[in-house]
């Protein structure tokens, strides 16, 4: 259990830290009106969305990464790396015309055009950083699967103090500055336009930390590494990807509906939805942490052929995420008014955010268990059965309730939350059940399998 903590921890924080920036755009658009901070959270839900099935592409590194290091093949951990790198370029061109694209649509679907606009910009201007975004992640499946985790905490620290300084200045603009800042006094203020500028220089800024981490891990002597494309390696990297990168969108895109749904509500309960998002995004990165982390000591087992050592692992990092979003909900039970006070100034917004804070303690738990039960089997080798578990939960049980609870009965954004609660708990039961299952026996390493 120690060891997990020591690896867990900066990758929590890491993962904490990510979206960190995410709360410190919505903070400092909801300071600037009610209209900015909803344009961000459409803004955002439509863009991760999107860039969702790159982003579990990515995570199929993971465990090749880990696995690759258990079995003491450090250069081949290495080239996975570089090929990581030609798949983020690959995944962030393709996503180039969908981005384009999509903001076209969001009148016609019946979101209003005020709206529309200040979520288009905000979503056409994370495009330039997708590279960047994706080739992190292959950063991160490298130094992680190295069992080493500062990197991670270190980008995410240089990433955020991009981040804030940026939001500040853009979306409100330089007016008010002194007069010793000159031309900075003459940049308008740009509102959620200018949250999404400022996300994109932090992501290229916690990119070339990590880049810089990377070059300085030494391979091991006499190794013979190239950079070039290597088609192999590309494909099992997408063979084991394709069905996180699924998995990734059916959870996202469940949340990304929902936040439609909650737009066509209105403004205030749209930024009432981006506000408790915001607040259980945070939380939810800590349990990744701990996912994170158990991939990667269930992938160094695996490759090692240490069957019992695998499922210590698993059960460590679960019952780590378990507590500590336990502790959340409570957090989330006592004080949500307080927690609504610390992103937006609204009143109106304040009073429809309380109750969905409440609804988020209640899943809290759910949630965790979820995301340490995807990391554990992903570090497993087991992508495929979490793709089936989030289509179960989110889309057959989950969506209908949450039409039926939020606009059958009445109940506004707070009966589409209650619809999350269901997913939820149905997707932790299965992923938890699952690992208990393939931890019972040996458990064949991803190279054995996909050659």
């Amino acid at each position: 259990m120690a060891a997990l903590v020591r690896l867990a921890l900066p990758l929590a924080l890491a993962q904490g830290g990510q979206a960190l920036m995410g709360i410190v755009d919505a903070a400092v658009c909801g300071r600037s009106g009610s209209l900015a901070l909803a344009g961000v959270g459409l803004g955002n839900s439509l863009a991760m969305f999107l860039a969702v099935f790159g982003l579990g592409l990515m995570q199929g590194l993971d465990p090749l990464v880990a696995q690759a290091v258990g079995a003491g093949d450090e250069a081949r951990a290495r080239h996975l790396y570089w090929q990581g790198l030609w798949l983020a370029g690959l995944v962030g061109l393709a996503l180039t015309v969908p981005f384009v694209v999509v903001p076209l649509f969001l009148v016609p679907l019946g979101i209003e055009p005020t709206l529309a606009r200040e979520a288009s910009a905000f979503f056409l201007l994370r495009l330039p950083g997708l590279p960047a975004f994706f080739a992190f992640f292959a950063a991160r499946a490298y130094l992680q699967g190295l069992g080493t985790g500062r990197p991670m905490l270190v980008a995410t620290i240089a990433g955020n103090a991009v981040n804030l300084p940026l939001d500040l200045l853009l979306v409100f603009g330089g007016a008010d500055l002194p007069a010793w800042t000159g031309p900075l006094r003459s940049i308008p203020a740009l509102g959620a336009a200018g949250a999404a500028i400022a996300t994109t220089v932090g992501t290229f800024a916690q990119l070339g930390v990590l880049a810089l981490a990377v070059q300085s891990v030494r391979v091991p002597a006499g190794t013979t590494l190239s950079r070039s494309f290597d088609l192999p390696a590309v494909r099992t990297a997408f063979r084991v990807g394709w069905p996180v990168g699924l998995h990734f969108g059916a959870e996202v895109g469940i949340f990304a509906l929902v936040g439609f749904l909650a737009a066509r509500l209105g403004q205030v309960p749209l930024a009432a939805h981006q506000l408790a998002i915001a607040l259980a995004s945070f939380t939810f990165t800590f349990a990744v942490g701990f996912g994170a982390a158990g991939s990667v000591r269930v992938g160094w087992a695996v490759g090692a052929g240490d069957r019992l050592a695998a499922r210590r692992s698993g059960l460590a990092a679960l019952a780590s995420g378990a507590l500590f979003m336990a502790g959340s909900a409570l957090t989330f039970l006592l004080i949500p008014g307080t927690l609504a006070r610390l992103m937006t100034s609204d009143p109106e917004v304040i009073a429809t955010a309380e109750p969905l804070l409440l609804v988020t303690a209640v899943f809290q738990v759910f949630d965790g268990l979820q995301g340490v039960g995807a990391g554990v089997l992903r570090g497993a080798g087991e992508t495929r059965f979490t793709l089936r578990a989030n289509v179960l939960g989110h889309w057959v049980l989950a969506f209908p309730a949450t039409l039926l609870l939020g606009f059958g009965l009445g109940l506004g954004v707070t009966g589409l939350w209650w619809g999350f609660v269901l997913g939820l708990g149905t997707v932790a039961l299965l992923l938890v059940g699952r690992f208990l299952s393939i931890s019972s026996r040996e458990i064949v390493p991803l190279t054995a399998r996909l050659h």
